[in-house]
């Protein structure tokens, strides 16, 4: 039966005017072999990945994203931003990125913004620390004189952070929350422990400051202790101070085994070549197994595989497989010996990932699941820095840093950042009362994460 014109004409018009995926949209044309095509899709890409953002709207708060996406993402958001800005030398977001990330600093330059802080967390800082070191690392162009430096924020969340370091139960760590009111405060997590162990190798580096250096060896002597990270370099989710820290979540993360990566490497590069960081970057290469496609026609691509093969990743794990590929293009230039590892892993990810890019109204939004072959029909933040970093990570060998103090950074530190004021003059008993909807707010954020490592955990042991 033939189809009357008027109502074709109004299936195609609402093709095009919603988007939907009435036809399959073409693949994105990616040459890793050409530094150009690499550039025009990472192009492609971060426009995409900009159109969420709506801090820079009338009424909005700069930094911001809008929901379901919570702050530490924005953080990460920025920190992709940054590392677009370095890869392509295209400047289009940096005062956008630079606005953002300096809004978000707070009254005591630490990134503990008012607005933020009642459901904060020590990893939620953390990113956005991230976000400051990589602009520091890459050169990013420096804030006003009237700013903190990049460096200075970095140092300001480190040394607040080593005063945070616990040692009445499990002999030390971090804890997953700052303040005692929020879910989740006796929950001793790798991704809090890994980030403060990453910035601490990352600030050795950068200043030549032996006391960093100190702390990240603390810090993964702790982690190791503990079991967090297993004899085989699988890193595990978190544990209890309930049970002193005896028991743990055996779940695995792609950015834990990143954040730890890249720590290490910093720690390698710093002790000129030291035998047991190399023996310890290798262990953790080899243990990204858990997360490596083994099927033939997606060999090697990554996936979540606590959460993506059973469709129960939520708004956060979309993005973790961004800051595993970033780092490990980090890793890739800090300790050469990699390097042909990782872009064997590198290279086909990229290329699925930018084969999951053709939804959306532009036709070149990014879905998660990379290892199919087939759009998954998904949009967001996390799914687009995921393949942004996938894609961009391919340009690494073209790229200078991450920089330090002796090969050229310009970003000027302040070693006592942080410490003229403690956690004491931010407690929120000091500002207004806490409200019934201040702590269900908490609550849902770190119940809804919790809700999802017992689902997954009952999955995996059934």
């Amino acid at each position: 039966m033939s189809v009357p014109k008027l109502h074709l004409w109004g299936f195609l018009l609402s093709c095009i005017v919603w988007a939907l995926p009435c036809f399959q949209a073409q693949a994105i044309d990616l040459d890793l072999q050409n530094p150009d095509s690499i550039k025009s899709v990472a192009r492609e890409l971060a426009w995409d990945l900009v159109s969420f953002y709506t801090g820079n709207n009338t009424g909005d708060v700069p930094g911001n994203l809008p929901d379901p996406y919570y702050w530490w993402e924005a953080g990460a958001f920025f920190g992709t931003l940054v590392n677009y800005w370095a890869y392509t030398g295209d400047t289009a977001y940096n005062n956008l990125t630079a606005e953002a990330i300096l809004h978000q600093v707070g009254l005591n330059r630490d990134f503990m913004p008012a607005n933020q802080t009642r459901t904060e967390g020590n990893d939620d800082q953390s990113f956005w620390a991230f976000a400051a070191m990589r602009a520091a690392e890459r050169d990013f162009p420096n804030p006003p004189d009237d700013q903190p430096s990049w460096l200075s924020l970095v140092q300001a969340v480190f040394n607040e952070q080593a005063q945070r370091w616990d040692t009445k139960k499990c002999g030390g760590g971090l804890k997953w929350q700052i303040f005692t009111f929020n879910s989740g405060y006796t929950y001793r997590n790798s991704i809090s422990n890994g980030c403060f162990f990453n910035l601490a190798a990352r600030l050795a580096r950068y200043t030549g400051n032996a006391t960093y250096a100190d702390w990240a060896d603390k810090v993964w002597d702790w982690v190791t202790g503990i079991g967090l990270i297993g004899p085989d370099y699988h890193v595990y989710d978190g544990t209890s101070e309930e049970n002193n820290c005896t028991d743990l979540n055996h779940i695995e993360w792609t950015y834990n085994n990143g954040v730890y990566l890249l720590g290490a490497a910093h720690m390698w590069n710093y002790t000129n070549g030291g035998s047991h960081w190399q023996e310890r970057i290798n262990g953790l290469l080899q243990a990204q197994s858990t997360f490596l496609s083994t099927n033939e026609a997606s060999k090697d691509v990554f996936y979540e595989a606590a959460c993506e093969t059973v469709s129960t990743c939520q708004t956060d794990q979309f993005s973790f497989k961004a800051y595993l590929v970033r780092w490990m293009a980090d890793t890739a230039r800090l300790a050469p010996f990699t390097y042909d590892t990782i872009m064997a892993r590198l290279r086909p990810t990229a290329k699925a990932a930018a084969a999951q890019c053709v939804g959306g109204k532009t036709g070149t939004y990014c879905g998660m699941q990379w290892t199919t072959g087939t759009y998954d029909g998904t949009i967001g933040v996390g799914q687009q820095m995921a393949a942004l970093e996938a894609v961009q990570a391919n340009l690494v060998q073209s790229n200078t840093g991450p920089l330090s103090y002796d090969t050229g950074a310009s970003s000027k530190g302040d070693g006592a950042a942080g410490t003229e004021t403690s956690d004491q003059s931010k407690d929120p008993s000091q500002l207004r009362e806490i409200t019934a909807s201040d702590q269900m707010g908490a609550s849902v954020a770190t119940a809804a994460v919790v809700g999802l490592i017992l689902a997954v955990a009952a999955f995996m042991v059934a």
